[in-house]
């Protein structure tokens, strides 16, 4: 699998676990109706689907991910909630996705 098709399949599995879980937090917390709630569920669901396309063993791929999904957090609250990265978040995020980057595509021998 090349990479750009591996880090496609990190943002899409990103973005269905946040976005799932905001629309659950919405329902649960906000007094959306049920439907969202449901919606989101099923989004996570698919969360949980994406991971099995890449090409590493489960432990890299759920530890790489975690970068993906730091990054993905901070960009979603900016986003949608409106709250910048300040400096030590983009620091924070451009080091974890540098790690994600060393487990996920370093070459092993």
């Amino acid at each position: 699998m090349s990479v750009v098709s591996s880090l496609g399949l990190f943002v899409l599995a990103g973005l269905c676990e946040i976005g799932g879980g905001y629309l659950v937090w919405l329902w649960f917390r906000e007094g959306r109706p049920l439907a969202w709630g449901i919606a989101g569920a099923v989004i996570l669901i698919l969360y949980g689907i994406l991971p099995t396309f890449q090409s590493a063993h489960f432990g890299r791929v759920y530890a790489a991910y975690g970068g993906m999904f730091i990054v993905l957090s901070l960009l979603w609250g900016w986003g949608v909630d409106g709250v910048r990265p300040d400096r030590y978040d983009t620091i924070g995020a451009i080091l974890c996705l540098g790690g994600m980057m060393v487990i996920m595509y370093a070459p092993r021998t």
